[in-house]
């Protein structure tokens, strides 16, 4: 029997969080099995991840044909919309992922290898885990199970629908958070716009309204689509999120002219086809989610409700913090005028559109230090840890570059106003305008009657 504890990973007292980075860094881009495993859990998260925003910039292109005025209204409404999703979204999503992922890893272990783990380190697979695995665990589970069964009460039998608590835990927490959020905004629509900068006089306060109003209607559909997807991804498949994810966005492309030319709709029309694309989503995921998890805890008892609130709370002070600052950024452009708005639109889904694909290396080092650590794979997890940082960097210089020089010449697929590709290109990190061309062009938006400009 080992004298020292073995619930937790050997610890290096030479190293540091930045050596531990610099690790290997020759094999950052090697196929190894590790690259292939975050490879094929990464690519299709990445494309799943980019799919919405895509469907968004499609959005943004039709919109900016009818006006810039509209184009702003939009871009108002989308970020407020954003700020109330997100704060739920990535929280829920986090949770869910990590705590699909350990269950699942437990309950595929066999019951010869937890024979030998225990003899071997003198424990039990209940002691070493006590702190992640809630008490009420017993060994009878919270299913039925018709074979042996993990800490986690997690059906064995190959073929058979698995009682995964957490998935239910999401589902459950995803349709009520969702419902909040339709509430909220759909009855303080007028004063959210306010609070935004969007005046009761301003020509983009109808349109945002009409477009908020419509598309937070989809809120139960958004929250719960991407509770199961992260559901999907605590199992490692990114697959099936993705195929689900394109048919909804296809379905919304082909719907946005449509509705928005065709019946003559306008802004409303893009709202519509937004809303069903997401109920559309929703219902492929939850098809595919049935066929391979019970979904209905015997009670309420069994649900990881209390858990994915402690745990997701921590996750709630990041995302307020992150997408706070896009939110206050979109109120100061919509106080500027619906020019400065329709810019900022522009922009911003771009680089959501790009900058989402580093998620797709986070669900992939999420999902395999879940699975790590729950089989005491230490040395896994720290490659992955490593592995994934190195990418994440290597990703973020590529996207950069990318943006700062495909913008410019991309940025007429969006809009035709002169005015406002004059702000988009202020707003590119390499810009082809000099500094004093900049400098001219900033001038007239912060002169006024009393302040002829800053000399």
């Amino acid at each position: 029997m080992a004298d020292e504890d073995d619930s937790y990973p050997p610890m290096d007292a030479k190293r540091t969080p930045i050596c531990i980075f610099f690790k290997d860094v020759r094999y950052v881009l090697k196929l190894d099995e590790l690259g292939l495993e975050i490879a094929q859990i990464a690519f299709p998260a990445a494309l799943a991840f980019t799919a919405d925003p895509i469907a968004s910039l499609v959005d943004t292109a039709f919109i900016g044909q009818i006006g810039p005025v509209e184009l702003a209204a939009v871009g108002v409404s989308i970020a407020l919309f954003n700020q109330v999703s997100r704060i739920a979204i990535f929280p829920l999503v986090s949770v869910t992922t990590s705590f699909v992922a350990e269950e699942d890893a437990i309950g595929r272990v066999s019951p010869e290898e937890e024979d030998s783990e225990s003899l071997e380190t003198g424990s039990t697979v209940n002691s070493e885990n006590k702190e992640l695995i809630p008490q009420n665990y017993s060994a009878e589970g919270p299913c039925k199970a018709k074979s042996p069964v993990s800490s986690f009460g997690i059906d064995k039998i190959e073929n058979e629908r698995r009682c995964i608590p957490s998935a239910s835990s999401a589902l459950v927490i995803g349709a009520i958070l969702g419902l909040i959020q339709a509430t909220f905004l759909i009855s303080g629509a007028k004063p959210l716009l306010n609070f935004m900068g969007v005046g009761s006089d301003s020509p983009m306060l109808g349109p945002a309204q009409q477009y908020l109003t419509l598309r937070s209607l989809g809120a139960p559909a958004v929250l719960l689509s991407l509770a199961m997807q992260g559901v999907f991804r605590g199992f490692k498949d990114t697959k099936t999120p993705l195929y689900a994810t394109v048919a909804g966005d296809v379905t919304n492309i082909i719907l946005d002219p449509i509705f928005m030319f065709v019946f003559g709709l306008g802004v409303r029309g893009a709202a519509i086809a937004h809303v069903l694309s997401q109920y559309l989503i929703s219902v492929i995921l939850l098809w595919r989610l049935m066929k391979q998890v019970d979904l209905l805890p015997p009670s309420i008892k069994h649900l990881r409700l209390g858990q994915f609130l402690r745990n997701g709370l921590l996750l709630l002070m990041r995302v307020v913090a992150v997408t706070f600052c896009v939110t206050l950024s979109a109120s100061l452009a919509a106080r500027q005028g619906s020019t400065s708005m329709a810019a900022f639109q522009v922009c911003l889904q771009v680089w959501l559109a790009t900058s989402l694909l580093a998620d797709g290396l986070a669900v992939a080092g999420q999902a395999i230090l879940a699975s790590a650590f729950a089989k005491k794979d230490y040395e896994k997890a720290t490659a992955t840890a490593t592995r994934v940082l190195q990418l994440g960097l290597l990703l973020g210089l590529m996207l950069a570059a990318v943006l700062g020089l495909g913008l410019r010449f991309g940025a007429r697929l969006f809009t035709s106003d002169a005015d406002v590709l004059h702000m988009i290109s202020i707003g590119i990190p390499v810009s082809p305008f000099s500094a004093t061309k900049k400098r001219k062009l900033l001038l007239p938006l912060c002169s006024t009657p009393d302040n002829p400009g800053v000399s």
